[in-house]
């Protein structure tokens, strides 16, 4: 993949990751806890399994890139008392439920998951397991941070039925892990993963990342050998995104320690060179996966899906999430927790469900939501065949969408036929560009609107 600097700066624009459509940003007030009670009950005769997240905020420290919903604390009695509230919301919303739904997925995110103590981990994966049917082949994951793991929580986690967990591995360079404020070596990744492979998880994933401050392709080679050499079944790599207008603490980053774009782009393409070269198949987006994984057959089979929790096989699933800024989803509506905790605890206090804000999807969001999910997914898509499937003329629905993509087209991103898009071996680089084109709210987005990562 060789690259000018113009088609760089070109496409290396703010945009979605498309973990939803519409995205985030557009979720409003007027939806709330009312309306996602009525949604709920509304989606009970639907047919679809369930899918269950959790989203634990606590950690130990501070890593400075950090983009997610956390707290960073020494005070356990903080976490012992958010899991007393998170049973209260866990009850409302299983009160909701038919009984008999199968629960195909779980997933705990943070934060960090094991903030908790092995036993209260048990506790609360035994309160879920009272709570929803969680088949017997249900998917089961977990989120890691290796410095706060001890091989009880890892038995905790496997004796509670966990079957998947994802190690937050980040970067093996000591120099780039004290300029982000996350400090562990190599030694301690390999006993943690040792402890992992001896616990017998069908599939351990480790979370790599791509443009942290004094990154150069010559210390991220030597990661990726060492990270190769360990062999896990799955990495997701993803980019570093600067927001410090939304995450404050991304300021104690010097952004002249920042690898410039051309210096991204560069450890992208050692990434996917060497991650190929092992034996990994790339996904898409960010992640690459052994060749006999689920995900590798999902795409194979065009039964790949698209969430908050990244790529899945589980695409006709309600997902109920649970926990400060978890987000739900059902196929009809989106809805959000508030993010602030101490919002969270008066709400559940007073016997309401947490919702702050979500969004009841139209037809047409519907329709777009599936195209960008089949170029994200399976990385081509049928005009024909969508176009049959959603009772459109493909070509006059999408004109300005094909519009950009002609431009694209130019550039080497994608091919346009007569009845297929299809992402080139360049576009999977440019995915979330090529997204875009198919974003009507981007399109009517005003000067001020939201604002979100570079897409390189």
């Amino acid at each position: 993949m060789n690259f000018s600097s113009e088609l760089l700066h070109k496409y290396c624009k703010a945009g979605p990751r498309y973990t939803s459509y519409p995205t985030a940003p557009h979720f409003h007030g007027r939806f709330g806890p009312a309306q996602w009670e009525d949604a709920l009950r509304a989606s009970q005769d639907s047919g679809r399994d369930l899918s269950l997240y959790v989203h634990i905020p606590f950690c130990d420290t501070l890593c400075y890139y950090c983009g997610c919903n956390m707290i960073a604390t020494q005070d356990y009695a903080k976490a012992q008392s958010y899991l007393d509230v998170l049973c209260k919301e866990i009850d409302r919303v299983a009160a909701l439920i038919r009984p008999g739904r199968k629960v195909r997925q779980l997933h705990w995110g943070g934060g960090t998951p094991t903030y908790l103590h092995p036993d209260d981990l048990r506790r609360l994966y035994a309160y879920l397991a009272g709570k929803f049917d969680i088949a017997p082949d249900a998917e089961t994951g977990c989120e890691m941070d290796p410095r706060e793991l001890s091989r009880a929580h890892v038995l905790a986690l496997r004796e509670s039925g966990f079957n998947r967990v994802s190690l937050g591995v980040q970067d093996l360079d000591d120099q780039v892990q004290h300029a982000v404020n996350r400090v562990q070596p190599e030694t301690l990744i390999r006993e943690v993963y040792g402890w992992l492979r001896e616990a017998g998880f069908d599939s351990v994933n480790f979370d790599l990342m791509i443009g942290l401050p004094h990154q150069t392709p010559a210390s991220f080679e030597r990661t990726l050998d060492k990270v190769i050499d360990m062999a896990p079944d799955r990495f997701a790599v993803f980019n570093y995104a600067h927001v410090p207008w939304m995450k404050k603490h991304q300021k104690l980053i010097a952004e002249e320690t920042l690898p410039q774009l051309e210096t991204r782009l560069a450890l992208q393409k050692l990434t996917l060179e060497k991650l190929t070269a092992a034996g990994y198949v790339y996904i898409g987006m960010d992640h690459f996966a052994r060749p006999d994984d689920e995900l590798v057959r999902a795409q194979q089979n065009k039964t790949l899906y698209r969430n908050f929790q990244g790529y899945t096989t589980h695409k006709d699933c309600d997902i109920l999430a649970f926990g400060v800024s978890a987000i739900s989803q059902t196929e009809d509506v989106y809805a959000q927790n508030v993010k602030v905790l101490s919002q969270y605890r008066t709400l559940l206090g007073s016997g309401k469900l947490p919702i702050e804000r979500g969004l009841r999807v139209t037809h047409e969001d519907k329709l777009r939501r599936d195209a960008i999910a089949r170029i994200m997914c399976d990385l081509e898509l049928n005009k024909t065949d969508f176009g049959r499937q959603w009772g459109i003329d493909f070509d006059s629905h999408f004109s300005d969408a094909l519009g950009d993509l002609a431009e694209m087209a130019a550039d080497g991103l994608v091919t346009l036929e007569a009845e297929w898009i299809r992402v080139t071996a360049a576009g999977r680089v440019f995915l979330r560009n090529i997204a875009m084109a198919f974003d009507a709210y981007l399109r009517q987005q005003a000067p001020g609107g939201p604002r979100y990562s570079k897409t390189v």
